[in-house]
């Protein structure tokens, strides 16, 4: 079990980890590597040998194998990303990169958006050391840049130009999942994340017919724009339900005491109260507009305007994703995707899954573990791509009035100290059982 020493440095790394400004905004603008030497620097004096990569300057990935004491079990890799969302500090009520620690909670941007995963493995892997702690498997631990962009620069590249790192590697494990979700009824639920829907972040491009802005014009770029975007914000995406989706449902009823009726899941989801949040966004597919561009003065009508859409679509339905933009964009806008990765969806029946769920109820035995899709998407995409099946499992127990959805990307992100020690104790009962 996790000593006093992981304890306290989860809390100690977390807050140096928040310390070092790795905001991504996009187009390359971040540098990951002052966290990256950091993680690489807390491994390295456990004896690990941590490898640095990087196929942009300053843009650094890490990554360093436990060798497990079964040589024929396949691998597990164990990741989380660096790079963190902007933050405006004028916003806060602490100043978004102090780290600070106060009333027994950590503040920072990646409090939970994922420095304090971060922290928990590198906690983790130093109580093993100390301990002299092999797990049965290889575990490979890998800290990645650029996930809250493309990850071009991080599990993208390590997966297209470095798989050989992750040899043996058949399942991973990151963000997000068994974190503590309060249904309202004093029932505490731990969603255990088995799929993600795909990325299809989309740009849209009209053009027409440029001209004066107080002459008739019936080939509006604008005009055309503004229609599609319309009918993409207005379309009503039909029901899907995935594996994961379907258990959750079925799970989430019998906990509530209700009978499951999936022929109408919209009416099951309204006498689901607030636990319906886990899975309203993760039965459909969805678009939502997000960007425009368009002219560039109030008296010319522009020759083209550009529109930005974030696209998500269910394992199995990428193929009615892209046929109905087809249909909505219509004849004189084109659509293409700025940024695609697949859906994914892992089984609920394995071992490694039943692990993870007994770790969290040793620890939190009140608790229901559920299934959960998330609506996002995360590194495990790309490492999809050497057929490593992806799970959500960052542990955290969280006091009642803790809105943890709401603090990703969010205001005053910041996570309690209790959370993160609950997180090192689930965490490693888990990789010690894996």
């Amino acid at each position: 079990m996790a000593d006093q020493q992981a304890l306290d440095e989860v809390v100690e790394f977390t807050s140096d980890l928040i310390r070092i400004d790795t905001t991504n905004r996009g187009g390359g603008d971040c540098q990951e590597r002052p966290a990256a030497e950091y993680a690489a620097a807390r491994l390295a004096e456990t004896g690990l040998e941590p490898t640095l990569l990087e196929r942009t300057q300053g843009r650094t990935n890490v990554v360093a194998r436990i060798e497990g004491t079964d040589p024929s079990a396949n691998a597990l890799l164990l990741h989380g990303h660096l790079d963190v969302v902007p933050a405006e500090a004028r916003d806060w009520s602490v100043h978004p990169f102090s780290g600070e620690i106060r009333d027994g909670v950590v503040w920072g941007r990646g409090a939970v958006d994922m420095k304090n995963m971060d922290a928990m493995i590198l906690a983790v892997v130093r109580a093993w050391a100390r301990e002299g702690v092999r797990p049965r498997r290889d575990i490979v631990v890998a800290f990645t840049a650029d996930e809250e962009a493309s990850a071009e620069d991080g599990s993208g590249f390590l997966a297209d130009q470095h798989p050989y790192l992750f040899e043996g590697c058949t399942e991973g494990v990151s963000e997000s999942g068994a974190f503590t979700f309060h249904d309202g009824s004093g029932r505490e639920l731990y969603p255990i994340a088995a799929g993600e829907r795909g990325t299809g972040w989309l740009k849209l491009t009209a053009r027409g017919r440029a001209g004066h802005g107080s002459k008739v014009n019936r080939e509006n770029a604008v005009i055309r724009l503004a229609s599609a975007i319309a009918r993409i914000g207005a379309h009503e995406w039909p029901l899907r339900l995935t594996p994961t989706v379907r258990a959750a449902l079925i799970e989430l009823a019998a906990l509530h005491g209700i009978e499951t009726d999936l022929s109408d899941v919209d009416a099951l989801l309204d006498k689901l109260g607030p636990a319906a949040k886990l899975v309203e966004a993760t039965v459909r597919n969805s678009a939502n507009p997000t960007m425009l561009d368009a002219g560039y003065k109030i008296n010319v009508i522009p020759g083209e305007a550009v529109a930005y859409v974030d696209g998500r679509y269910l394992p199995g339905a990428e193929d009615e994703f892209r046929a109905t933009l087809d249909r909505l964009t219509g004849p004189h806008v084109e659509w293409e995707f700025q940024h695609r990765e697949v859906a994914l969806q892992s089984p609920l029946d394995s071992p490694t899954y039943a692990r993870m769920r007994a770790a969290v109820e040793e620890f939190a035995p009140e608790g229901h573990v559920v299934p959960y899709c998330m609506p996002g998407g995360t590194d495990a995409k790309q490492f999809s791509r050497l057929g490593i099946t992806g799970y959500g499992f960052t542990p955290l127990k969280l006091p009642v009035d803790y809105d943890y959805a709401a603090l990703f990307h969010g205001v005053d992100e910041r996570v309690p100290v209790e959370a993160l020690h609950f997180g090192v104790r689930v965490l490693d009962r888990f990789l010690r059982t894996a």
